[in-house]
């Protein structure tokens, strides 16, 4: 990928609604960010939902990704699901039809799949669930990114299947000093500060430490950072994530095709 120090995405997860029940500003959202994770129906979203989204980042030249899950409305795709390899991939690789449907039906493509919430973690490590998800991609378009934590099972077996593996890295999420997320149910999970958010990516999309939940200092590195529309101040932790890359000098591009 691209040398981090001069260019950087950065994406969100969106469209994660359902029915009359909003949340987030994917509007205002789709105005900074430059890739969008759109929830495909599992853990959130609705087809209404799905177009609508696809529609508005078409229109601002922001680039359309599948963000899979559990089929877990409930618990908005957050608990971890213990599915047999077969029945995950094929419940991905129909998320990912079925949002490419609504990104075509706009002017658009999918241009890259994340999965979402427990999915996510649970395949850092999980080596079964991670292959079943690789497997869902490969059998849609072996040309399409994926994007993971640095590290984790789901990119190395994508890397290994001929996938394209693109690293990222979270703005208001802490890490443990091993490099993964901290829990959402433990203290300090989560970064609320918006000054203190903006300064992390800086130093992550130039490759110097951050400060990890233990209080030392860890480096932290993506092609593409996260900073989640479902937080209660997502559109100004964004905007100042945004502007103060900008202002170091890095430019903010997808590095999917849009």
């Amino acid at each position: 990928m691209a040398d981090p120090t001069t260019r950087i995405d950065l994406n969100s997860d969106l469209g994660e609604g359902f029915g009359r029940w909003p949340l987030g500003d994917d509007d205002a959202l789709l105005t900074i960010v430059t890739s969008a994770n759109v929830a495909c129906g599992f853990h959130a979203g609705d087809p209404s939902i799905m177009r609508r989204t696809c529609e508005t980042a078409v229109e601002r030249g922001v680039a359309i990704g599948a963000q899979v899950g559990y089929r877990d409305l409930a618990g908005f795709g957050r608990r971890f699901i213990e599915v047999p390899p077969g029945e995950l991939a094929d419940d991905v690789l129909y998320q990912i039809g079925a949002l490419e449907a609504f990104a075509r039906a706009a002017g658009g493509r999918v241009g890259y799949v994340k999965p979402h919430g427990a999915l996510y973690n649970a395949i850092v490590r999980h080596e079964e669930q991670a292959a079943a998800v690789v497997a869902a991609v490969r059998a849609f378009d072996p040309g399409l990114p994926v994007l993971g934590l640095p590290g984790s099972a789901w990119l190395r077996r994508a890397e290994r299947a001929g996938l394209t593996a693109v690293t990222e890295c979270f703005a208001d999420r802490a890490y443990t000093p091993e490099g993964t997320l901290v829990p959402r149910d433990r203290p300090g999970a989560l970064v609320h500060d918006p000054g203190v958010v903006a300064e992390r990516c800086v130093r992550m999309a130039r490759g110097e430490p951050i400060t990890d939940v233990a209080g030392d200092p860890l480096v932290v590195r993506g092609d593409s950072i996260c900073v989640h529309g479902d937080s209660p101040d997502a559109v100004a932790i964004a905007r100042g994530v945004r502007a103060a890359l900008e202002a170091a000098g890095i430019d903010l591009t997808p590095f999917s095709r849009v």
